[in-house]
């Protein structure tokens, strides 16, 4: 029998919650089942895929305040939580939506006259997701819904840091019978992932560069696709044209909300000199309004620090820019209250490429903010960087952000707001760097990738092959 996992309580630090990671061979049987509901689950098309997903959006309904209060123990906070939940049930409303048309086959002429092609689309069979901590419900089923439109089974291993929700999200899925034999979740640490690779025909990760890489590798060794969405150090730049109110409030709450716990968040911002002093006075001002939400959770909008391991990351990074000469602004202060840990929204300035909070990712509240002369510079400090996931340009004129945002080597830029790569589905964004592998989890491309391609090359009449042996 696998050791326990205790599961830490972010807001109290108790651990109240435990874990029992599957056998290997209850594992492999798990993914034998799912493989056996697949194929019925593929034959009953698109229309039957889609009514067993609305049945498990009403399941998950019913369920709605027990999903509620797990992703509170789990994460902390409140609103995160319910925009959580509201975005999981619109995920499956929108792709029930799209699928219809995105999955039809089609049929058309080539370039040789009595050849026709056919063309049609093959699910992959098991699909394994293996999901991080900081949006435990949304980041666990944004890859799983259209992979089970297009006809897979999936088994999801969320992470072991906050999977309280997994317990009523089974009771939903359990309650239609289309969906259980080719949807679970288990529960488990880092082994129960790397084993669930061995199992899966094609895997999705998101998480950290580290583990994503040891995701590919594992991956490769069995020729299966790996898509990867994996850390992120978000630049804004801020022209001297830029609307500095619209500005302040968009970076700040690209760089706070989830407080700060988002790949996509904005962690460096770069300002033209000329503005640079009343924008850190407008973003301070608006920083110091935010509040933590101890003693209750409805008491601010800065949730605890969820991972416990995450507070040492931050708090070595601030004392690394402060021995390096950054100067705290507003916050600055990482500390433990009712068990939790907490960080107030915090500005530095005179930070530089040196520092840790300027290269590597911190994932918290804070905005360290750097003045630069030309805009050259600008593109130069926002690409010095091993990430490239997305970005944020503010500037008085689309045309001038436009010109900018061509030069960032990132997926998805914002124009004059931020993070809204994390709220916008519809465009499609590929990880430059080592921010990723794989295609883009937004758009259609978020659903074509489950499938994969077949040709159907049928001749229409009987006539000889040109190219035939004349000895016929």
């Amino acid at each position: 029998m696998n050791k326990s996992i205790q599961v830490r309580n972010p807001r109290t630090g108790k651990l109240d919650y435990e874990i029992v990671p599957p056998s290997n061979n209850l594992l492999e049987q798990k993914c034998l089942h799912l493989r056996q509901g697949q194929i019925q689950w593929q034959q009953i098309g698109v229309e039957g895929r889609i009514e067993a997903l609305q049945q498990w959006k009403q399941a998950i309904l019913s369920q709605r305040t027990n999903l509620t209060e797990t992703l509170i123990n789990d994460t902390g906070r409140l609103s995160i939580s319910v925009l959580e939940i509201n975005s999981f049930l619109s995920g499956i409303d929108r792709w029930c939506r799209l699928a219809p048309e995105l999955l039809q086959e089609s049929e058309k002429a080539t370039t040789i006259p009595f050849i026709h092609l056919k063309q049609t689309l093959v699910p992959y069979p098991l699909v394994g997701v293996i999901s991080p901590w900081n949006f435990p419900l949304l980041l666990s089923t944004i890859d799983t819904i259209p992979a089970l439109i297009a006809g897979c089974a999936v088994i999801v291993k969320p992470s072991e840091i906050t999977s309280r929700f997994v317990k009523p999200l089974m009771t939903a899925i359990n309650a239609v019978p289309d969906l259980r034999d080719v949807l679970t979740f288990v529960e488990g640490g880092g082994e129960t992932g790397a084993t669930l690779i061995e199992y899966v025909d094609l895997v999705c990760f998101t998480g950290s560069i580290a583990t994503g890489r040891k995701v590919a590798e594992a991956a490769a060794k069995r020729f299966i696709p790996a898509f990867l969405e994996l850390g992120g150090k978000d630049p804004a730049i801020v022209l001297s044209s830029a609307n500095l109110e619209l500005a302040t409030s968009a970076i700040l709450w690209g760089s706070v909300v989830n407080t700060g716990q988002s790949c996509l968040s904005i962690e460096r911002i770069y300002v033209a000199e000329s503005i640079f002093e009343e924008f850190v006075d407008k973003l301070v001002t608006k920083a110091e309004r935010l509040k933590l939400a101890y003693p209750t959770i409805e008491s601010g909008e800065i949730g605890p620090i969820i991972a416990e391991r995450q507070a040492a990351i931050i708090i070595e990074h601030l004392q690394d820019a402060c021995e390096k000469g950054a100067i705290i602004r507003c916050g600055g202060q990482v500390e433990k209250k009712g068990g939790g840990w907490w960080c107030t929204p915090t500005v530095l300035t005179q930070v530089n490429h040196s520092m840790k909070v300027m290269s590597l990712e911190t994932f918290a509240p804070i905005m360290p903010v750097m003045a630069f002369s030309t805009v050259k510079e600008a593109i130069h400090l926002a690409n010095d960087t091993i990430y490239g996931l997305s970005a944020a340009i503010f500037a008085g004129e689309e045309s001038e952000a436009l010109e900018i945002a061509k030069q960032i080597d990132a997926g998805a830029i914002s124009i004059n707001d931020a993070a809204l790569t994390g709220l916008i589905y519809e465009g499609e964004k590929n990880s430059f760097k080592y921010s990723g592998l794989g295609g883009s989890r937004m758009g259609s491309a978020g659903l074509m990738r489950f499938l994969r391609k077949k040709a159907f090359l049928v001749k229409t009449n009987s006539v000889p092959d040109p190219w035939w042996f004349e000895c016929q």
